[in-house]
């Protein structure tokens, strides 16, 4: 394939034939086998513009920790049903809108430290207790970590690992 230069000049119709003195953006050389994009007279070396991986294989996955969003929308749920409150109850002390604490409960709003401190304050915790809690569990041994998302639903569930 064979790129040309475009014209960009304000009367340019988008149509423009290649003629010869049109430049050639593909180096020079014996056309690659196959077919080419500039035509039976070819020319133009074929350039490919992504270039393959060397050796294909399996990509090694890094381990994966929580996100923050979701442990402390864990916290701040499992905070609210001990105190057996409704979501309407905290989002109306908040002043958030019950949506948007319902959202932040199951990790799908990444929120500011304004209305975490406010979700959290409505809870009768500190900003800091809340991130405390969070760094706790953050901290805990990698692969186990007692906040987990199901993989086609939103509810959390509890990961237990017992001893061999």
């Amino acid at each position: 394939m064979t790129i040309r230069a475009r014209d960009t000049s304000p009367y340019a119709t988008g149509h423009r034939t290649a003629g010869p003195s049109a430049p050639r953006l593909s180096a020079p050389g014996p056309a690659a086998p196959g077919p080419s994009a500039s035509g039976p007279a070819g020319g133009g070396r074929v350039i490919p513009l992504r270039p393959f991986p060397a050796t294909p294989g399996p990509v090694p996955q890094p381990s994966r920790e929580p996100l923050l969003r979701d442990l402390v929308g864990a916290i701040l749920h499992r905070e609210r049903l001990a105190q057996r409150r409704t979501l309407k109850d905290v989002a109306d002390a908040a002043r958030i809108s019950f949506g948007y604490l319902s959202e932040l409960e199951r990790g799908r709003k990444e929120a500011s430290s304004e209305v975490l401190a406010a979700a959290s304050q409505a809870l009768g915790l500190r900003l800091a207790d809340v991130l405390g809690r969070a760094a706790a569990e953050l901290a805990r041994p990698a692969g186990f970590h007692p906040v987990t998302r199901s993989p086609g639903g939103d509810a959390p569930r509890a990961q237990v690992r017992l001893a061999a």
